[in-house]
């Protein structure tokens, strides 16, 4: 079975090279007026990788999934990523997860696959949870990647493999 971090190493190195070539442009405009232009969805994910960081941390010396949620459509707009550079953007979106790769291979297994009976409202969900439907470390960072291939699919569905 491929390992959360692989898929997230696969997912970025695949996307990357074919975000850079979006021009500014074409990253700053919204397909709807409710909807986020991609520089926003990138933006969205990098808050994402930031609360996911702590929680894979945090998360290894707990008997549960407990964690704050956050406000993603304050945060985004307080980012102003809508006026953000796009490379910057993007280069830090894969540097970072460059990084959360790292963090995921170092989790023992022991804390990577206890059951975590409690745990937060699973709400949308991008991995399909264990056969005993009790998230795991392992369920929520192969979630977070799901999460990111559903925000790059919002950019361009030939972002991901």
């Amino acid at each position: 079975m491929i390992t959360p971090g692989t898929a997230l190493r696969s997912a970025v190195e695949y996307a990357l090279p074919q975000l850079l070539r979006i021009t500014s442009a074409t990253a700053s405009h919204a397909t709807a007026p409710d909807k986020w232009c991609p520089k926003e969805i990138i933006g969205h994910l990098l808050d994402s990788a930031n609360n996911n960081l702590a929680r894979f941390v945090r998360l290894q010396s707990t008997d549960h999934l407990l964690f704050e949620p956050y406000a993603q459509e304050e945060w985004v707009s307080a980012q102003a990523y809508a006026d953000a550079d796009w490379s910057e953007l993007v280069e830090l979106w894969a540097r970072y997860n460059r990084h959360i790769v790292r963090v995921m291979d170092l989790v023992p297994d022991e804390p990577r696959f206890r059951p975590r009976k409690e745990h937060c409202p699973l709400g949308s969900t991008y991995a399909p949870l264990p056969a005993d439907d009790i998230p795991t470390l392992d369920w929520l960072m192969r979630d977070y990647v799901g999460h990111l291939k559903h925000h790059l699919r919002q950019i361009d569905a030939g972002l991901v493999v």
